[in-house]
């Protein structure tokens, strides 16, 4: 099986040290990754993107637990999903992106059976899925355990795209405060050439392919293939007033605004 397990929670600098202690101490030889412990908190599309993008660069195998889990301690469901890769996580739709993005795969319900007793209702990143994840890593077999198929969805919602307007939902914020939408390059790419201007929020923004080409905003389909908001030397979130969740249209003949906050 992995010799990699990947971590990726909102839990900032102190709670993953006990999970890799719990994982360490059932697997000694795996390898651990960090992706990020600073998703915002409880933001559970935020989690789900920054999984989607990194999870498809490891190696076919890999076990990749995420915890946003604002139901926490609730009776939702713990689950296990199986494909070309392993995710351990919540079924609160964190998962589903990044595993349906490499193809066919199978939800399964953790058994209670296999996690830390007593579970705490307040830390299932330590009792459930650590151990569980690095119970995987030994061998053990998780097809024996129940399917579901009625898991929690999840998308990063609607989009429009056309040669005057281009509507979405800013999906994730990173340190650099690039803002990073849930509109598909490909879609920017059929409706809005290499030179053009768009206007957000009253500022005209030149849509570019390196940073280098503009002198202050920009916009681009970014390395993880979305359309990208950026300030060459600064923070487009801050300029623009952007948040997580926010809605947004850019047009090339009106005004524009968050639509929705």
């Amino acid at each position: 099986m992995s010799s990699i397990i990947t971590l990726l929670t909102d839990f900032g600098d102190l709670y993953p040290a006990v999970m890799k202690g719990i994982i360490l101490g059932i697997d000694p030889d795996v390898k651990i990754i960090d992706i990020s412990h600073n998703i915002p908190p409880q933001n559970i599309r935020s989690g789900a993107f920054a999984l989607m993008y990194v999870s498809g660069r490891f190696p076919e195998g890999t076990i990749h637990v995420a915890v946003i889990d604002p139901g926490v301690g609730t009776c939702r469901r713990s689950i296990v999903i199986k494909g070309k890769q392993i995710f351990l996580g919540p079924d609160n739709g964190l998962l589903i992106p990044a595993a349906r993005g490499m193809g066919d795969f199978t939800v399964y319900e953790i058994p209670s059976d296999m996690c830390i007793s007593p579970v705490s209702s307040t830390f299932h990143g330590r009792d459930v899925f650590a151990p569980v994840a690095a119970r995987i890593s030994k061998g053990y077999d998780i097809s024996e355990f129940r399917k579901i198929d009625d898991f929690i969805e999840l998308d990063f919602g609607e989009v429009y795209a056309s040669k005057e307007s281009l509507q979405g939902e800013v999906v994730y914020i990173d340190d650099f405060g690039n803002v990073i939408t849930n509109i598909p390059g490909s879609l920017v790419l059929e409706n809005i050439n290499y030179g053009d201007d768009l206007e957000l929020l009253g500022r005209q923004i030149p849509f570019v392919m390196t940073y280098d080409e503009a002198t202050s905003e920009l916009i681009m389909v970014g390395s993880h293939d979305f359309l990208e908001i950026s300030v060459k030397g600064g923070n487009a979130a801050k300029l623009f007033g952007l948040h997580i969740g926010d809605f947004f249209q850019m047009t090339s003949n009106q005004n524009n605004s968050i639509l929705n906050e």
